[in-house]
C-alpha cells in the first residue's frame, strides 16, 4: 500500500492532497494511465466543490473519501480496469517482455511493424500541419500581445494545441501501441485572465505540445522517406524481376554498369533480385518497428504529464 494511505496515515485534507496520494499510489503505472486517472479525479473533486461551495474543503473530502473512495482505492479501481480492457501493459516491469521482436520472419505478420510503417507515411503530412501551425499561433500570439485581443488569442491557440496534442495521442496508440491519455488534461477554473495565463504558461503540456509539434517536421521528413524510399525501392525490384521473369521483356536495367546488367538479366539473377527486394522488406519493416517504439517513447515524453 502506498506510503500516503498506509493504517493511520493522514487523509487527505484537500484536492490537492488527494492527487499528490493517487500519484503516489499510482507509481509505476503508465504515465498516460496515470495522467488519466488525475484528470478524472480532479474533474469529479472540482465538480463537488463546486456543487457545495459553503462547505469546508476538509469536511468535503471526507465525505468524498466515503463515497468516492481513498486514493488507494481509486489506484486499485483504475489499474484493474486498465488490465481489463487495454492491450497495453499496466506496470512499467511488464513493458520489456511486450517489447521483444517478432523474430526475423515474424515481422511480415506483425501489426506493429504496419501500423508503424502507416504512421511513418503520414508523419510528413503532419508534420507540416504541427509546425505551421505551431509557428504561425506562437507568431501572432506574441504580434497580437500588445493588443487587447491577444491574450484571448494566446489561450485558445494553447487550448488548440491541447485538443490536437490529445488527438496525436489517439493516433500514436492506435498506430504505435503505446499508452497514451485518452482524456483531455483538466484546467484550473477561476481567477482573473492573467492568473489563467500565468498557469498556462507554468504548465509544462503547454510546452512539451510545442516542442513535439515542431519536431513532427524534421522527424516527420526523415520517416517519410525512410518508409518511401526503402518500401519503394524494395517493391519496385520485386515487381520487376517477377515481370521479366513472367514475360521475357527486360525491365530490369542498370545501363551504367553493363556487365551487371547482364547479370541480373539472366533467370539466376532474377530470382537473386527478388530475394534482395524480400530481405528489403523485411528491413524496412524491422525498421518501422523500431522508429514506431523510438517515435512512441518522444510522444511519451513530450504529450503526457503525469
Amino acid at each position: 500500500m502506498a506510503e500516503g494511505n498506509k493504517p493511520g496515515a493522514v487523509p487527505p485534507q484537500s484536492i490537492k492532497d488527494y492527487l499528490d496520494q493517487l500519484r503516489v499510489c499510482l507509481k509505476g503505472q503508465p504515465p498516460a494511465l496515470i495522467q488519466d486517472a488525475l484528470t478524472d479525479a480532479e474533474e469529479y473533486l472540482r465538480g463537488e466543490q463546486a456543487d457545495a461551495p459553503e462547505e469546508g474543503e476538509a469536511v468535503m473530502m471526507a465525505r468524498i473519501i466515503e463515497t468516492y473512495g481513498t486514493p488507494q482505492e481509486t489506484a486499485e479501481e483504475y489499474i484493474a480496469m486498465e488490465q481489463a480492457i487495454s492491450p497495453f501493459p499496466s506496470r512499467t516491469e511488464d513493458v520489456a517482455p511486450a517489447r521483444s521482436g517478432p523474430g526475423l520472419f515474424g515481422v511480415l505478420v506483425d501489426p506493429q511493424a504496419y501500423g508503424a510503417l502507416i504512421y511513418m507515411l503520414l508523419s510528413l503530412a503532419t508534420g507540416i500541419f504541427y509546425f505551421t501551425w505551431a509557428v504561425t499561433g506562437v507568431s501572432l500570439s506574441l504580434g497580437l500581445a500588445i493588443l487587447i485581443i491577444g491574450v484571448p488569442f494566446a489561450l485558445l491557440f494553447v487550448y488548440s494545441v491541447r485538443v490536437i496534442s490529445w488527438v496525436e495521442g489517439r493516433v500514436v496508440e492506435a498506430l504505435l501501441g503505446v499508452r497514451m491519455p485518452r482524456r483531455l488534461p483538466t484546467q484550473e477554473e477561476g481567477g482573473t485572465l492573467w492568473i489563467r495565463i500565468k498557469r498556462v504558461l507554468a504548465d509544462g503540456r503547454t510546452w512539451g505540445s510545442l516542442i513535439y509539434m515542431i519536431l513532427q517536421l524534421p522527424l516527420g521528413v526523415i520517416y517519410f522517406t525512410l518508409a518511401v524510399g526503402l518500401g519503394v525501392t524494395s517493391g519496385s525490384v520485386i515487381a520487376g524481376a517477377f515481370y521479366e521473369l513472367s514475360t521475357g521483356k527486360n525491365v530490369v536495367r542498370i545501363d551504367t554498369y553493363p556487365e551487371l546488367d547482364a547479370l541480373l538479366n539472366t533467370p539466376h539473377g532474377l530470382v537473386l533480385l527478388v530475394v534482395a527486394g524480400m530481405i528489403g522488406i523485411l528491413f524496412t519493416l524491422h525498421l518501422a518497428r523500431v522508429i514506431g517504439f523510438i517515435h512512441g517513447k518522444i510522444a511519451e515524453a513530450l504529450l503526457v504529464r503525469a
